[in-house]
């Protein structure tokens, strides 16, 4: 989100190829970037610089930015998970009120630290990471594969409240409300727990695919006899740890909110921002049906 905002408070001409370059997605406009997207919607000042609005981006948890956005304190509140999930005591009628944008996929890998990667462990079955976040397997020699001495298992979990945190539970245990009593530490942000895991010979975690880098390991997992392998196909729908990332509006999507939002679903938002931040784009689909949740264009 912070770097689909970056381009539309930037608000590049159609020539800036590497920004916005718009013949190169097979759209035909002379607009600055933010002017084109905004145009949907009439909202577009012609021969301006500055784009028709700004947008701000601050971070917090996925329960946090919801719960701004009901308040109306935010317009749009990104979530990693579902509003149902996040707000499980919530009426239908409530949740209703919530409009769900989905603007890409991203598939949680779990991570291990270097030494226990390099001691034979490249993958687990969903029992056994199940086992390990229950506290029923406490030591890496309980895995298979594992050829160094007895070594503690340090799994690490994240914040409840958290998109990651929840869509983790969901997943593999089914309830988003789950214990997780085998975790060790709790942690709010991805770069806290790819820290911990690069800096610890023991460590296992699961976290945004986004962050994941040279630092640190992943693990293929083995999930109703198939073998999800990191770099091949965890985008695939039938990943446990797969999870759908939501922009919310509440209460109806506005004109600007459409405007941005469709900037993000288009083939230029899904490469530029999607893609680009290491996450997998919406099939064609998928991508046509957000398109259709938002308020009808004025072109």
């Amino acid at each position: 989100m912070k770097l689909a905002a970056s381009h539309w408070n930037g608000n590049y001409p159609a020539s800036d190829l590497e920004y916005w370059g718009p013949s190169q997605y097979d759209i035909t406009t002379s607009k600055r970037l933010a002017n084109y997207w905004a145009s949907y919607y009439g909202l577009d000042k012609e021969d301006q610089r500055t784009p028709p609005f700004n947008v701000s981006v601050s971070l917090s948890h996925s329960g946090t930015g919801l719960e701004n956005l009901k308040a109306g304190r935010i317009s749009i509140g990104n979530a990693s998970a579902s509003v149902s999930a996040e707000f499980p005591e919530m009426s239908q009628e409530e949740l209703d009120k919530f409009e769900n944008h989905v603007v890409g996929v991203d598939a949680q890998p779990i991570v291990v630290s270097k030494e226990i990667y390099e001691s034979g462990v490249t993958r687990l079955s969903a029992e056994q990471l199940r086992q390990i976040y229950t506290g029923e397997i406490d030591d890496w020699r309980q895995i298979d594969g594992y050829s160094g001495e007895s070594k503690s298992i340090q799994a690490i979990g994240r914040t409840p409240g958290s998109g990651t945190d929840t869509s983790f539970r969901k997943n593999l245990f089914g309830d988003p409300d789950t214990p997780i009593p085998g975790a060790d530490q709790r942690k709010g942000q991805n770069q806290q727990v790819k820290n911990i895991i690069s800096n610890s010979d023991n460590a296992i975690g699961y976290m945004a695919l986004g962050f994941v880098d040279d630092s640190i390991e992943t693990l293929s997992l083995a999930f109703d006899g198939k073998e999800f392998v990191p770099g091949e196909n965890l985008s695939d729908p039938d990943y446990p740890l797969s999870r759908d990332l939501h922009c919310y509006t509440y209460d109806g999507t506005s004109k600007t909110e459409a405007a941005f939002l469709r900037m993000i679903i288009s083939d230029f938002g899904q490469e530029k921002f999607v893609r680009a931040s290491n996450y997998s784009a919406l099939t064609d689909e998928r991508q046509q049906n957000q398109m259709d949740v938002l308020p009808d264009p004025e072109q």
